[in-house]
C-alpha cells in the first residue's frame, strides 16, 4: 500500500510539473484568442523562450532574469505578429506559421553552443542556475496530495495565476471588453472600447506568457538546452484552447492529462519495459490528441463549442 501511494504520488509530482508549461501557454494563447487574433507561432515562441532564457540565466547567473528576458522575448516575437494582423492586415495563418518556423531557426541557431553537439555541453548544458523544486514542511510528506507542495516556484505560481485568469476574463469589466472585441469589434468599437490596441495588447501579454511556459522548460522540468526541447508543446497549446473552449481554468484539465500520460511513460522506460521508446515517447502526444480530439467533436455535436466569432478575422474603424 505504501509503494503504491509513493508512486502515485510520484508520477502526480511528475505530472503537475510536465503540465506548466502548457498551462502557461494555453493561458497566454486563450488571451490572445479571446481578442480576435489566432496565433500560430506558439511553439516558435516557446522555443525562443527557453532558448534566451536558459542563456540568460547561465551567463547571467540570474533565473530571474532568464525568465524576464525570455517573457520579452515572447512579447517581441508576439509584437511583430500583433503589427503584421493588425496594423497590416496580413494573413494571420500565415504570420503565426512564419512566427514559427523564424523562432524554431532562430532557437537552433542561438543554441548551438549550449546543447549536446557542442563542446561546452558539460559545462554548460549540464551546469546552471535553475528553479528547483520546493516542497513545503509537513504538506509534501502527505501521501498523493503531498505531489502539489513538491513543486518549483513557476508551478507554485499557476496556483494563484489560473484562478486570476479565469476571474478576469469573466469577472470585470476589461475582460468583458476584450470579450466584445473577440465577438463582435464593431459593436465594441461603437461602444468606445480601442480595438486596435485591445489586440496588441492582449497579443504580447499573450506571447510573453508563452515564452515564460518555454522558459520553464529550460529552467525548471529539463534544465538546460536541447534543440526541439519543446517537442511540439506548441501545438498542443493551440489544441488544448480550443478543448477548453477558450477558458483558462479548463485548459489545466488537458496539460494535466498530458503531463500524466508523459510522468507513466517515463516510469515504463524507468521500469525496463520492452516497448520501444520511441513508441512510448509518442504516447502523450497520441493519447492527448485522440482525447481532445474526441471531447471537441462531443462538444461540437452538443453545440457547446463556440470559438470567438471575429477569431482570425481583421478589422479597421473604416470597415465599418
Amino acid at each position: 500500500m505504501t509503494e503504491t501511494l509513493t508512486l502515485l504520488t510520484s508520477i502526480l509530482t511528475i505530472t503537475l510539473r510536465a503540465g506548466t508549461s502548457l498551462i502557461y501557454g494555453a493561458i497566454g494563447e486563450t488571451y490572445t484568442e479571446r481578442s480576435g487574433i489566432l496565433n500560430l507561432g506558439v511553439e516558435g515562441t516557446m522555443l525562443m523562450g527557453a532558448v534566451t532564457g536558459f542563456a540568460t540565466a547561465y551567463y547571467s547567473g540570474s533565473v530571474w532574469l532568464g525568465l524576464l528576458v525570455a517573457m520579452i522575448v515572447g512579447a517581441a516575437l508576439s509584437a511583430m505578429h500583433a503589427f503584421l494582423t493588425v496594423t497590416m492586415r496580413a494573413n494571420q495563418v500565415v504570420s503565426g506559421l512564419s512566427i514559427t518556423l523564424f523562432g524554431t531557426g532562430l532557437a537552433s541557431f542561438l543554441g548551438e553552443r549550449l546543447g549536446p553537439a557542442s563542446n561546452n555541453y558539460n559545462l554548460v548544458g549540464m551546469i546552471g542556475p535553475r528553479f528547483t523544486p520546493l516542497a513545503v514542511p509537513g504538506l509534501g510528506e502527505i501521501p498523493v496530495l503531498g505531489a502539489f507542495f513538491r513543486q518549483d516556484l513557476l508551478t507554485y505560481a499557476l496556483f494563484l495565476l489560473v484562478p486570476l485568469a479565469w476571474a478576469y476574463l469573466y469577472k470585470t469589466r476589461n475582460g468583458l471588453n476584450l470579450r466584445a472585441v473577440g465577438e463582435n469589434p464593431q459593436t465594441a468599437d461603437a461602444m468606445g472600447i480601442n480595438v486596435i490596441k485591445t489586440r496588441y495588447l492582449y497579443t504580447i501579454v499573450g506571447g510573453a506568457l508563452i515564452g515564460l511556459g518555454g522558459a520553464h522548460l529550460s529552467l525548471a522540468y529539463a534544465p538546460g538546452w536541447a534543440e526541439n526541447i519543446t517537442g511540439g508543446r506548441g501545438w498542443i497549446v493551440i489544441a488544448l484552447v480550443i478543448f477548453a473552449m477558450w477558458n483558462p481554468a479548463r485548459a489545466v484539465l488537458g496539460a494535466v492529462l498530458f503531463g500524466g500520460i508523459n510522468a507513466v511513460q517515463f516510469r515504463l522506460q524507468a521500469g525496463g519495459t520492452t516497448i520501444p521508446s520511441a513508441y512510448l515517447n509518442m504516447l502523450p502526444y497520441l493519447i492527448t490528441i485522440a482525447v481532445l480530439v474526441a471531447m471537441t467533436w462531443w462538444e461540437a455535436l452538443s453545440h457547446r463549442i463556440g470559438a470567438p466569432a471575429a477569431l482570425g478575422t481583421p478589422y479597421m474603424r473604416e470597415d465599418k
